[in-house]
């Protein structure tokens, strides 16, 4: 506590250049974290090519520019180096070549056939699958099998330009590099069939390929299992006639293969009966093999691509998995809060409906207050204004711009000025405490200003002598601003509307600073207000519970207070609250096992209020990351769809917490931007807070700077003129 008294006093105003690197290291963290998790959705994209993509497909055209030697020719078709020759599999050997995979399901039943009859084959991947499931791969060439390049993402090349085609050749290639160690040298294009299907849009891109490199394997045998036509049919069409030789098109990905298993594992044997050797291509050919190992730095590009590929599959399944959590949080909670709210209203309207006798004693207000000589008087004014009757009691804690002296100079009667060098605000309120000369004590914040009806209002539930603490309804007065109207909707909406539900299942888990009441017997049995955290709202409130007191929640006592206006200030004010809050459930922890009302609030409160204010938070961008995702890699209708029904989930929650409030549905206008950028700032500020508890991280008191706007309703609290001094300005 002393060391954070030093900070505050030694720059009042002045930055803090240490400080700001800290926050700045902080705040690159998460920032970071975020901008990983796009990239890894934006390679799980791409590598599931729903973005890249081409379905378009060529229809016939002329031949006359193909050599007829191609077009009368062999399946293997040879143009490196100037070539132009084909080949044909020699009689009594049957090349089984299949296209689109590897596919987790069914290219390992191939294998296993395959293995089983002693049988080689090639295999023309694509890079997508490669890269998704290297292994398969690997098991290929360990097994004796050829690999082909199949693309990268299966497009008619005859649509594509060279440099297209050079980087879905590359981009396949380090695909299997990365799977496998090697390279091939043979290709098959998508969407192709015999070779006198080749005509003068095809030919031209066989052409450049082989000046790539590579050696084009069409078929002369097709199955045609992609037709699905039945086991019968498939191996009709897979068996060559009269003893000759043949490459037979089969896949063993891009849908269910069954049949072509159960194909597959007929053919071979009838075959090899009739003495046909199941051969790999150059086997057949008796080549040179296809494959060549890669080394150096190609072979390490190749891994990096595999790991960064599979890292982002496994990232992508945790955020998936987050994502279903995060929506049925808040849809959970979307529920619990309509629900719990309305028997809440129920309750408050219910004709009859009392706390006890009404309660008519004095009360004490405390007002810590720390350089707030923009806000105070309007605040000490507001109280005066009050229909019950109050002593103020204003705890300058170390203030440096005269904010005792405005108060002092005012010259109200029942208002007094408790002066401390500067300890902070838990300190400040033990101050008050001592000096206050009633049982019923009220706490607001400085920058905080009442109605007339408020403290009355408040007190009001003490009638029932079980109730220790009461929270109010805090308002945000300047409004009128963007990022106002955000924090109007999320106070309304996020604060009030969960402040009814947990009234109802009493673990009401903070009353807010700006407005709350406590039994003076309650607070002195807790040992009073609490600089174990950055939240003392909340550690006090979590401390009633568990000391068996009831808290409960006072709509009506309306309060209103100076949100943060500018990015920078909400920044500060919510990494306090978050990291106060984490700091406050880790105390009382012991709850969870204990009995009675501690125990209750334990396995009830403290369980909820880590989902609603710790894990959703951080989990909430995951709904907008993923539309991100939906609208670049489609589903685009259906992510949108599925966006805006969360939308109007919250929205309906908004419409009737502003309802509920009394307040104008104008400015739920902004609910859908400030439901994106909202969510984005409270993770990073999540985020930083959680960096900050697990690296031990100190964070200090935050002033925000004040305006001095914030009035009630109806307008200025009528002020008296103080002699020597304008009106409008602060003394100090």
């Amino acid at each position: 506590m002393a060391t954070r008294t030093r900070r505050r006093q030694a720059a009042p105003g002045a930055p803090d250049s240490s400080r700001r690197r800290r926050l700045s290291l902080r705040l690159l963290l998460p920032l970071l974290v975020l901008v990983a998790l796009m990239a890894m959705l934006m390679l799980r994209g791409y590598v599931h090519s729903e973005i890249l993509a081409d379905h378009r497909v060529q229809p016939g055209a002329s031949a006359d520019k193909v050599p007829e030697k191609i077009i009368d020719g062999g399946p293997v078709i040879d143009t490196r180096s100037g070539r132009t020759t084909s080949l044909k599999v020699p009689d009594h050997r049957l090349v089984l070549t299949f296209d689109d995979g590897p596919d987790p399901t069914w290219t390992p039943k191939v294998l296993d056939i395959l293995k089983k009859h002693h049988a080689h084959a090639v295999f023309f991947v694509t890079g997508t699958m490669t890269s998704r499931y290297p292994e398969l791969v690997q098991r290929m060439v360990d097994e004796g099998h050829e690999v082909g390049l199949h693309t990268f993402n299966h497009p008619d090349l005859s649509f594509q330009s060279k440099k297209r085609i050079d980087w879905e050749l590359s981009q396949n290639q380090l695909a299997i590099s990365g799977a496998a160690g090697i390279r091939t040298s043979l290709f098959r294009p998508p969407y192709s069939s015999f070779s006198d299907a080749m005509d003068n849009k095809s030919w031209p891109v066989t052409e450049y390929i082989g000046t790539r490199g590579y050696i084009t394997v069409v078929n002369n045998t097709d199955s045609e299992d992609w037709r699905k036509p039945g086991v019968q049919e498939i191996l009709r069409r897979a068996t060559p006639h009269g003893g000759k030789g043949a490459i037979v098109l089969m896949h063993d990905s891009g849908g269910d293969r069954h049949q072509t298993v159960q194909a597959l594992d007929t053919l071979l044997p009838r075959m090899q009966k009739q003495g046909y050797e199941f051969d790999n291509l150059t086997e057949a050919l008796d080549a040179p093999s296809a494959h060549t190992q890669v080394t150096g730095i190609d072979r390490w590009k190749g891994k990096a691509w595999i790991f960064l590929v599979q890292a982002s599959e496994n990232i992508t399944g945790v955020l998936v998995a987050g994502l279903a959590i995060i929506g049925s949080l808040v849809i959970g909670r979307f529920v619990l809060m309509l629900v719990l709210s309305a028997a809440h209203a129920r309750r408050v309207r219910r004709r009859g409906f009392s706390w006890g006798p009404p309660v008519t004693e004095p009360v004490s207000v405390l007002v810590p207050a720390y350089n707030e000589a923009k806000c105070i008087e309007n605040t000490v004014r507001s109280l005066m204004a009050s229909e019950h009757p109050v002593e103020v009691i204003v705890i300058d804690d170390g203030s440096s711009d005269g904010t005792a002296r405005i108060v002092e100079a005012m010259g109200l009667p029942n208002v007094r000025v408790v002066r401390q060098l500067n300890a902070g605000k838990p300190a400040a309120l033990n101050r008050g405490l001592a000096n206050a000369r009633y049982n019923i004590v009220v706490m607001m914040d400085g920058d905080t200003v009442f109605e007339p009806s408020t403290v009355r209002e408040l007190i009001q539930p003490f009638g029932d002598p079980r109730v220790g603490a009461v929270a109010g309804n805090a308002k945000v007065g300047n409004r009128d601003s963007l990022i106002g109207a955000w924090q109007h909707i999320e106070y309304v909406m996020g604060f009030n509307l969960d402040r009814r539900m947990y009234d109802i299942l009493r673990c009401m888990p903070t009353i807010p600073g700006a407005v709350g009441a406590f039994r003076r017997s309650a607070l002195e049995r807790v040992g009073g207000m609490s600089d174990d955290t950055l939240a003392e709202d909340t550690d006090i409130t979590m401390a009633m519970h568990r000391d068996g007191w009831r808290v409960v929640y006072a709509e009506k006592a309306r309060a209103w207070t100076e949100a943060p206006e500018t990015v920078q200030q909400l920044w500060s004010q919510r990494y306090r609250w978050s990291y106060g809050t984490m700091q406050a459930i880790w105390k009382h922890r012991g709850a969870l096992v204990e009995r009675g009302p501690s125990g209750r609030f334990g396995r009830v409160g403290l369980p909820l209020v880590s989902l609603f204010m710790v894990l959703a938070p951080l989990l909430a961008p995951l709904i907008d990351v993923f539309l991100l995702y939906g609208v670049v890699f489609g589903p685009t209708e259906k992510t949108i769809v599925a966006w805006l029904g969360v939308l109007a989930i919250q929205l309906t929650c908004a419409a009737y917490a502003f309802r509920l409030d009394r307040e104008r549905m104008t400015h739920l206008i902004s609910l859908p931007l400030q439901q994106i950028l909202y969510r984005q700032l409270m993770y990073v500020v999540l985020l930083q807070s959680w960096i900050t508890a697990l690296t031990g991280g100190r964070l200090r008191w935050q002033k925000l700077r004040r305006t001095g706007v914030v009035e009630a309703p109806g307008g200025p609290v009528p002020r008296r003129q103080i002699p020597g001094r304008d009106d409008r300005r602060p003394v100090g």
